[in-house]
């Protein structure tokens, strides 16, 4: 059944290695559930809504990239978008976020049209691969600097790209919550770049439940100490309160239409 609809032998793939691929693919990308929400609260959005259309809209847009184009691309929320809508439009326009969030829907239906007449196929066409090679590049270094600053390898400083200080750590005491994270995320990065050179099927995968049964072991026999006032918390799964499901009714459908006739908007909105 998955065969004939996936057309998997003709791709010379298996429903194994997509499944890990899959599995592989959402590990890498989760930390957008956690980025997005905080990133967009900045901007006075309510954080759980932020989460829950995150998730949403990330399996909608997977589910039509694998069910109607058959591709095995992920979507999910822009890691540059969010950025530019919550820091610059909210932060230095002044905007409110109903007015951003307007014009991220007026530029989504703009694309669909573009998309449906071929347009924008051209537009991306006309723009220089090396360009395009620096983009990828430097949404690559993005993630990664996000990545290094949550592990907290880099932390801010005088020149806002400091490397953690183990030896302060164990000055002022929080080398069993901070430092231990660090250090993990550490020989987590290298167990990953072992599997990687080694070619191991699902390595990144293998990578991120290796560093977190390390973890755990950690935290079993103290060595990590959660510290809820420093950001650290347990690292053992706590289902006790449920899932949590929210709403989105204070994000949903809130739109601003007052400033849409104004040259501002237009600005913000091919930004």
């Amino acid at each position: 059944m998955l065969n004939k609809v996936f057309h998997l032998t003709e791709n010379h793939t298996t429903v194994k290695t997509e499944c890990i691929a899959g599995v592989t693919t959402f590990m890498t990308m989760a930390y957008i559930l956690a980025v997005n929400p905080n990133i967009l609260s900045a901007a006075g959005m309510d954080p759980t809504a932020v989460l829950l259309a995150t998730c949403l809209a990330s399996f909608l847009g997977t589910m039509c990239m694998g069910m109607m184009a058959n591709l095995p691309f992920a979507l999910s929320a822009g890691m540059g978008l969010n950025a530019f809508f919550a820091y610059t439009v909210v932060g230095n326009m002044g905007y409110p976020w109903q007015v951003a969030l307007l014009a991220v829907l007026v530029e989504g239906v703009i694309f669909l049209v573009l998309s449906l007449t071929n347009v924008r196929e051209a537009i991306f066409n006309a723009i220089p691969m090396n360009l395009k090679h620096a983009v990828s590049v430097g949404i690559g270094l993005f993630i990664a600097f996000i990545g290094l600053q949550n592990a907290k390898i880099v932390v801010d400083g005088a020149t806002l790209v400091s490397v953690y200080s183990f030896k302060g750590a164990l000055t002022d005491g929080t080398f069993n919550s901070v430092g231990i994270t660090v250090l993990l995320a550490i020989i987590g990065i290298l167990i990953t770049a072992i599997l990687v050179v080694k070619n191991v099927k699902g390595n990144i995968l293998w990578g991120i439940l290796a560093t977190w049964i390390l973890g755990m072991i950690c935290q079993a026999v103290g060595l990590y100490q959660p510290n809820p006032e420093l950001g650290m918390y347990s690292v053992f799964p706590d289902l006790s309160s449920g899932f949590g499901i929210k709403s989105m009714a204070p994000t949903f459908f809130k739109l601003d239409f007052s400033r849409v006739f104004s040259l501002d908007f237009l600005v913000v909105m091919f930004a």
